[in-house]
């Protein structure tokens, strides 16, 4: 009986695994070739908000807003507007210096997050379309003119942009990164022609004034934000000619640390719109969020209950002594490379499984910090190293 319930419990991990990873990617690709929904672009000049959301970056703003005053825009049609999180260092001094040029800054006082504070700046930004960035990232002159023709199409509500992570010291951590960003960059493309991207990246995503709510504060805007466009019945999209850049982190506990407080904040929002994982009244859309979120963090998961069960199997047949070995072989992969990363060498291609067991160890222990009740709208900006414009 015990080696019928292991090899179950096994083998339905194994085939969860292989959904999340190959089988999900398969299908949301399958889905949007042989059912694409198209974009009516056309060309289009609306009035622009770039809304540059930050606390305590007095080391990375002055740079972005030099890159930002380069985007290719007519001036008349274009804000520039930075909302300060009660930053306490120079973060206003240096905005301020840039009035001259049509810069503003709203100040939002006491430490209230990044969310909150986007929804008051929201309010105050003139444009048509709000334009959404962080301090650290990086624009091509050309954002608008890539970005802002999906919007002649009525029934988009976001588009997200291309995020390019740039790591010159070709940390592992970085290469990790990068690895993973491009892996995602390939579902975010085929969900957005399947059906709708179910979240964008911080650093770059538009959306019309119009559709856009105020979101509790404790959310991962750029996550709901796609969601909250949904409800309206408007797609969010993807377009791969809008193109940023930013540095990626460079140690482990930096990359670890960003990773539990997204994953954290994500279970919150899933869990306070569970309604929309119901694939009978969300369509396809539910199925998204379910593969793409639901199943990637429960991940961790599927790994444990792999390994708990291929070591009791290993007593019944053969073939588990070597599924144990090939875990075994990885997750000792995984910890040589932290140990190398800790010494400053170059990981090579371990820097993949230890980039792998860093995401799956956030997942657990954001979900495990979910359950405890931990909720968060601030936390400290990790900074590892000055920044500049790269494109």
């Amino acid at each position: 009986m015990i080696p019928l319930i292991s090899q179950i419990i096994f083998w339905t991990s194994v085939s969860a695994l292989f959904y999340v990873y190959v089988g999900y990617p398969l299908l949301v690709w399958l889905v949007g070739a042989l059912r694409p929904r198209a974009v009516k672009k056309d060309e289009i000049e609306p009035t622009v908000t770039i809304l540059i959301t930050a606390y305590n970056e007095e080391n990375a703003i002055r740079g972005k807003l030099e890159n930002t005053l380069q985007v290719d825009y007519p001036k008349g049609k274009l804000e520039i507007l930075v909302a300060s999180d009660g930053s306490t260092d120079k973060t206003d001094e240096i905005v301020k210096e840039f009035a001259a040029q049509g810069v503003k800054l709203f100040r939002q006082d006491g430490r209230v997050g990044k969310t909150f504070t986007q929804n008051k700046a929201v309010e105050q930004a003139s444009g048509e379309i709000i334009l959404f960035s962080d301090a650290t990232t990086f624009y091509k002159k050309d954002v608008l003119k890539a970005i802002l023709p999906n919007f002649a199409d009525e029934s988009i509500g976001c588009v997200a942009g291309k995020l390019i992570y740039v790591d010159e010291t070709e940390s592992g951590v970085g290469k990790g990164a990068k690895s993973y960003w491009n892996y995602e960059t390939f579902i975010k493309e085929s969900e957005s022609r399947a059906c709708s991207l179910i979240g964008a990246s911080g650093c770059l995503y538009a959306v019309r004034k119009s559709a856009y709510q105020p979101m509790y504060a404790e959310a991962c805007s750029d996550f709901l934000i796609c969601t909250v466009v949904y409800r309206q019945g408007l797609r969010s999209v993807y377009e791969s000619e809008a193109i940023c850049t930013e540095e990626t982190n460079r140690h482990t506990k930096n990359e670890f640390q960003m990773r539990v407080r997204v994953i954290l904040q994500t279970f919150t929002d899933l869990w306070r719109n569970r309604e929309m994982l119901n694939p009978l009244r969300n369509g396809f859309y539910a199925i998204e969020l379910i593969s793409h979120k639901v199943l990637r963090y429960a991940v961790p998961l599927f790994l444990l209950l792999i390994f708990i069960t291929s070591v009791i199997l290993d007593f019944y047949s053969n073939i588990f002594i070597g599924f144990f070995a090939i875990q075994v072989f990885f997750y000792s992969a995984a910890f040589i490379a932290w140990l190398f990363e800790r010494k400053g060498k170059k990981l090579g291609v371990l820097a993949i499984p230890l980039y792998f067991v860093l995401a799956n160890l956030a997942s657990a222990i954001g979900f495990y910090k979910f359950l405890r009740g931990e909720r968060f709208a601030s936390w400290e900006t990790i900074r590892e190293n000055g920044l500049e414009p790269r494109l």
